[in-house]
C-alpha cells in the first residue's frame, strides 16, 4: 500500500492520517511481540558491569532462561507494548505528515532523498516519546538479582517504575538521556524509511519493470522492512549503548560523562564495548521490522479498501 503521498484511486474508509496512526500501532505491536526477547538480551549485554558478567549473547540468553525462565525474556514488555505501539503510531503518522508536507508544493513524485529526510524528521519527533518509554524498559530489563542494590526496593511493574521514577526524579528523570536519544533517532529513521522505500521500489522494479513501491507485495515488504531495520541500527548503535548506560546508572551526570566512561573502558583496543549486544540486536532487527512493515502495510490496505 502506498505510503509516500501519491494520490490513490481507492476510496478511503478513514482519513489517511488516522489510518497511518492505526497502522503504525499495529506495526508497533507486531514489532514488540517478535523482538522483545532479543531486546532484553541486548540491554543486559549493554549494561553489564566491567569486567562483564556474560561472555556473549548466547551466554546471556542461557543465563536468563536458567535464572528466570522464558518469562525473563519478556521482562518489561508492558512498557513497549503500550509505549512502542503508540510511539510507532506517532512515527508513522509523522512520517506521513512530513511526506505530504514535502509533496505539497510539487506535482512531481518525491525523491528517495526526500522520503529519507521525512523519516529523519519523524525520528526527531519520535525521540520525545521513545526516551521515557525506553527508560522504564531499561530499568525493568536490568532489574535482576545480580544487579540488585542493597536497600533498593524492586519495581513491581512498569506503572510502579514510572511513578517512583517521577517521584524521585521528576519529569527530567523520565527524560534522562533525551539528547542522545535524539542523536540516535534522527539518523536511524533517516536510514529506516529511506532504505525501506528504496529497496521496496527496487524489488517491485525487478518483478514488474516499474519502480513503484505502492505495487509491492507482502514478500517485498517483508524483505525491505527487515533490511531497513538492520540499516537503522547500523547508523545508531553506539548512541544506543551510551543511552542505555546513562538511563540505567545514575552515577553518570550527563551524556558526555557516560561517553567518557565508555571511552575509558575501551582503552587497549576494547572498542567492541560500543557494540555490546550488537549480535542480538541485528538478529532481532530483521524479523521485528519485517513484521512491523508487513503489519503496517496490511492495515493501511485494509483501511483503504
Amino acid at each position: 500500500m502506498e505510503t509516500v503521498g501519491v494520490t490513490s484511486n481507492k476510496q478511503e474508509i478513514v482519513p489517511k492520517a488516522i489510518g497511518e496512526f492505526v497502522a503504525g500501532t499495529m506495526g508497533g505491536w507486531a514489532q514488540v511481540v517478535v523482538g522483545h526477547p532479543f531486546d532484553t538480551i541486548k540491554v543486559r549485554m549493554q549494561t553489564q558491569p566491567h569486567p562483564p558478567i556474560y561472555s556473549g549473547g548466547m551466554d546471556c540468553l542461557r543465563a536468563t532462561i536458567k535464572g528466570e525462565g522464558m518469562g525473563g525474556l519478556y521482562k518489561g514488555v508492558t512498557s513497549p507494548l503500550a509505549g512502542i505501539g503508540f510511539c510507532n503510531a506517532v512515527v508513522f503518522a509523522a512520517n506521513g505528515f512530513f511526506l505530504r508536507l514535502l509533496q505539497s508544493n510539487s506535482s512531481e513524485p518525491l525523491t528517495l532523498g526526500q522520503k529519507a529526510a521525512a523519516g529523519g524528521l519523524a525520528g526527531g519527533v519520535m525521540s520525545f516519546l521513545n526516551c521515557p518509554v525506553e527508560l522504564l524498559k531499561v530499568k525493568l530489563q536490568t532489574q535482576t538479582a545480580a544487579a540488585a542494590v542493597a536497600g533498593h526496593k524492586p519495581y513491581t511493574g512498569v506503572f510502579n517504575c514510572g511513578v517512583r521514577t517521577f517521584q524521585e526524579r521528576g519529569v527530567t528523570g523520565l527524560y534522562r538521556g533525551l539528547g542522545i536519544t535524539i542523536l540516535r533517532d534522527i539518523p536511524s529513521f533517516w536510514a529506516y524509511f529511506g532504505l525501506y522505500e528504496g529497496l521496496k521500489s527496487a524489488l517491485v522494479y525487478r518483478r514488474l519493470g516499474v519502480a513503484d513501491g505502492s505495487k509491492s507485495n507482502g514478500a517485498e515488504q517483508f524483505l525491505a522492512g527487515g533490511f531497513a531495520g538492520i540499516s537503522a541500527w547500523l547508523t545508531a548503535y553506539p548512541q544506543d549503548v551510551i543511552k542505555s548506560r546513562m538511563q540505567m546508572d545514575y552515577k553518570y551526570k550527563s551524556t558526555s560523562d557516560a561517553f567518557r566512561a565508555l571511552l575509558h573502558e575501551s582503552r587497549g583496543g576494547n572498542w567492541r564495548i560500543f557494540f555490546r549486544g550488537f549480535g542480538p540486536t541485528i538478529l532481532r532487527a530483521f524479523p521485528a521490522n519485517a513484521a512491523t512493515f508487513v503489519a503496517y502495510e496490511w492495515t493501511m490496505k485494509t483501511l483503504s479498501m
